[in-house]
């Protein structure tokens, strides 16, 4: 049996996509900042771990209760919508510390196991916003991007060790809590200045009935991502989100 360690499983991608491993017959590592037992059933091939993605100290004690794996999916991840001029220092740094050093910190962890083993596969979960210039997301997009940069480099130092590394790039997933919660906290404090850019672009969200991102297209994407080593490096995830990449 295959073990998957998944981070950010409370809700949204992380939650389904620990739903799907499951349901296929893996050994699931589901951790969150503050566990909780009810989200998940109750199965003897689940362990629910407490995990912070940015703090050193807790990653260790995830890896060291993890034992060995064979996927890791960095899904741990917080959003920000605001103007570059509205938006604290300390806000960028926070977003960066989960979005980008969380990711690369779990990463880094665990790669002693996947390297030693020979065989592996680190999935980290992104955003298609990185294929396409959004207005008022410049320090979210630019932690996603990021990723994706150091997922690439990533991948060439690892094959000669037989470790896949792939990138998921979830759409715009309104029916998640991510984006239900996300928004009051998205919103405040934007300038004056950018007032008006800001009600259209929040008018052409509410007025938007295009195609759009679920839970369980995300974690599709992760599985094939784990399982399938034809898949390509970058996957796209969620109608919107393969308009996007084809697109580009």
């Amino acid at each position: 049996m295959k073990t998957v360690l998944i981070t950010g499983c409370s809700s949204g991608f992380g939650l389904e996509t620990a739903r799907i491993f499951l349901d296929r017959g893996w050994s699931v590592i589901a951790t969150m900042r503050t566990p909780r037992e009810d989200v998940l059933p109750a199965s003897d091939h689940l362990r629910i771990l407490p995990l912070d993605v940015t703090n050193q100290s807790s990653i260790e004690r995830v890896v060291d209760a993890a034992g060995p794996i064979d996927v890791l999916v960095n899904n741990a991840g917080i959003g920000w919508l605001n103007a570059l001029e509205g938006t604290p220092m300390d806000v960028i740094r926070e977003t960066f510390e989960t979005n980008t050093f969380g990711t690369m910190a779990m990463t880094q962890a665990i790669l002693p196991h996947l390297r030693e083993q020979g065989s592996g596969t680190i999935v980290n979960v992104t955003s298609s916003v990185t294929l396409k210039p959004l207005h008022l997301l410049s320090a979210y997009t630019a932690s996603k991007a990021a990723v994706n940069a150091f997922t690439e480099v990533l991948a060439l130092e690892l094959e000669p060790f037989n470790v896949h590394v792939r990138i998921v790039l979830p759409g715009r997933a309104p029916d998640t809590s991510f984006g239900q919660n996300a928004r009051a906290r998205l919103q405040s404090g934007i300038p004056d200045a950018y007032a008006e850019l800001a009600q259209r672009v929040f008018t052409s969200w509410q007025q938007d009935a295009g195609a759009v991102t679920h839970a369980r297209d995300v974690a599709e994407a992760v599985w094939r991502a784990a399982t399938d080593p034809t898949c390509p490096m970058r996957l796209p995830a969620g109608a919107d989100a393969v308009a996007l990449m084809t697109n580009r």
